[in-house]
């Protein structure tokens, strides 16, 4: 699983508890170290995640954190510009007729 895959699953995990959950389990149902979640938390909290808690205690993700917008690549664009082309082109009517 790359970095980024297991950073979505971890904030994804956080979402089902209202109350702090201990690193260990964390770490368990991810299958890393205690060490590994302790850096992707940060690394989180970096990039804007409100989540609060510390070693030993437990974390939570505030209510509300929407995922930042995701980059895509010169080509990743390139290839929705050209499905929806094909879209407008091909699709029903209904689907034709979307804009957005």
């Amino acid at each position: 699983m790359s970095r980024a895959s297991r950073l979505l699953e971890l904030l994804q995990l956080l979402r089902q508890y209202r109350y702090p959950v201990k690193g260990s389990q964390l770490a368990a149902k991810l299958g890393i170290s205690l060490r590994t979640l302790y850096r992707d938390i940060k690394t989180l909290q970096g990039q804007g995640a409100v989540i609060e808690g510390e070693a030993g205690v437990g974390y939570l993700l505030k209510p509300g954190y929407i995922l930042p917008p995701l980059m895509f690549s010169e080509e990743e664009i390139e290839a929705f510009v050209l499905g929806m082309r094909w879209v407008a082109k091909r699709g029903d009517r209904v689907l034709s007729q979307c804009r957005s």
